[in-house]
């Protein structure tokens, strides 16, 4: 049960961490396996490439100062609507190890369902704060959105019992979230319809 816990909360707390900065996940994950800071299970080794670790810290990079800049970060966000789901759904199953097709299809889509979600409520955000004129709120959220990555990243190679029960309070907060930002557009659609002359 404890071992079943532990492998839900590097699948959940990667694939929320993908669906907010994919390379950086990848990065963590290439970097310690890498160095063996922590012991991860076997699977995990294949994030252990050059190829890998490199191109992870390089895509890091540019979205680092692509998310600096009002705009362009929403343009980034636009490209990764499908990579990072994407990205989210290939960490969770690589957290399973070995299993049936079944299970990793399952692992698949809730990872990219937490992953997708992830990654909505960081668009939709981000849309939000551009409207302001001032760029540093956008420095300070994209900051922020770093070292949320960086520190559920630790947690999750660390204490991954711990990082599944956190993960799964910010998943039902996220959905509470987008929630809140749907109901929002309706009421300003509906507005707007009926604000047209008839």
């Amino acid at each position: 049960m404890l071992q079943t816990i532990a492998t839900l909360g590097h699948a959940l707390g990667f694939s929320l961490a993908a669906g907010v900065n994919l390379y950086a996940t990848v990065a963590i994950l290439g970097l310690v396996s890498r160095f063996g800071w922590v012991d991860l299970p076997p699977q995990f080794a294949v994030f252990d490439s050059d190829l890998v670790i490199a191109g992870a810290l390089l895509l890091y990079a540019v979205e680092f100062v692509a998310d600096k800049i009002p705009w362009v970060d929403s343009a980034w966000d636009t490209v990764h609507t499908v990579i990072r789901p994407l990205g989210g759904a290939f960490l969770a199953v690589t957290s399973l190890g070995e299993v049936s097709t079944g299970a990793e299809a399952i692992m698949a889509l809730v990872g990219g369902t937490v992953a997708a979600g992830a990654h909505f409520t960081k668009a939709s955000t981000r849309a939000a704060v551009n409207t302001s004129p001032e760029p540093v709120s956008n420095w300070v959220l994209s900051l922020a959105e770093d070292g949320f990555v960086l520190g559920l990243g630790v947690l999750t190679l660390t204490f991954p019992m711990v990082a599944f029960f956190v993960a799964a309070v910010l998943v039902v907060l996220m959905l509470c979230f987008l929630g809140w930002i749907s109901r929002a557009a309706w009421r300003r659609f509906g507005r707007r319809r009926g604000a047209q002359p008839a």
